[in-house]
């Protein structure tokens, strides 16, 4: 029983390290058909923790940079290039195409079909550069690479955390994409979706600068929710996306905001 446990802990882990980065875990996956996903509503749980990886894998590429030039800034720049090779631009594309539809749509059908669009237009062209920008600032505010470290595997576990607060809360706005794909986390799944994130960040941080960072990525994650509701009655995949690029940037920013003054 315990060895099926295990199982199925691993199975959900590499579900979600599947759908969320471009990690080679694919062939741990033996038994799944060619070009099918595997069952994503119980792998839920595990989101902060890939988001976690995904922070950790950027705090590597940062010091390797900081150790070799010494330059705050353009270490930060390589770890988020570090962290979009990791996940393939995954959310930073949902971003965009969440900034193209409710800046060009005046519809819920239209701004669902703009998100659709894999096309990036202007609002999302701006969104996703300063969505980048923030971070690099941030990051290079820190410029300790322990620092660092903790800002980028906090908000990438926060960040995800986002996405299980969302799916908590709020329906799917339409019946089909990446969105559904989750299917309706149970209730242990949401729990175990939010506490984790939470655990992670509090090894991670100082325990107020760590009560900030996850106040601030429940902010994010209600006020993307608000807007998702107001414009499209709910999330799509794009939407959750949206929500882990805010969360991520709302917990960086807040770290920063409280630890760089430290760190000189």
């Amino acid at each position: 029983m315990a060895r099926r446990g295990l199982a199925r802990l691993r199975d959900d882990v590499r579900a979600a390290a599947m759908l969320l980065t471009r990690l080679p875990v694919d062939w741990a996956l033996p038994d799944r058909e060619e070009g099918a996903l595997p069952n994503m509503d119980g792998s839920v749980w595990a989101y902060p923790l890939i988001g976690a990886v995904v922070g950790a894998i950027a705090a590597v590429a940062y010091a390797l940079a900081w150790w070799l030039l010494g330059l705050p800034l353009v270490a930060a720049l390589l770890a988020l290039v570090a962290t979009v090779m990791a996940t393939g631009c995954f959310h930073e594309d949902g971003l965009a195409d969440v900034a193209d539809g409710l800046g060009g749509g005046h519809t819920k059908e239209k701004k669902l079909e703009i998100m659709r669009d894999s096309r990036i237009g202007t609002y999302g062209t701006v969104a996703v550069v300063l969505a980048l920008g923030l971070r690099a600032a941030a990051l290079a505010a820190l410029a300790e690479p322990l620092l660092v470290a903790a800002a980028l595997i906090a908000g990438g576990a926060l960040g995800r955390g986002t996405i299980v607060a969302m799916l908590a809360t709020l329906r799917p706005a339409r019946r089909d994409g990446l969105g559904v794909v989750a299917g309706r986390p149970s209730g242990p799944v949401i729990a175990a979706g939010l506490i984790l994130p939470a655990a992670i960040a509090s090894v991670c941080l100082p325990g107020p600068v760590a009560l900030a960072a996850m106040l601030a990525a429940l902010a994010a994650a209600w006020v993307i929710g608000r807007i998702a509701v107001r414009a499209i009655d709910g999330y799509t995949g794009d939407v959750l996306g949206t929500g882990a690029q805010v969360g991520e940037i709302a917990v960086v920013l807040t770290v920063a905001g409280l630890l760089a003054p430290a760190a000189g």
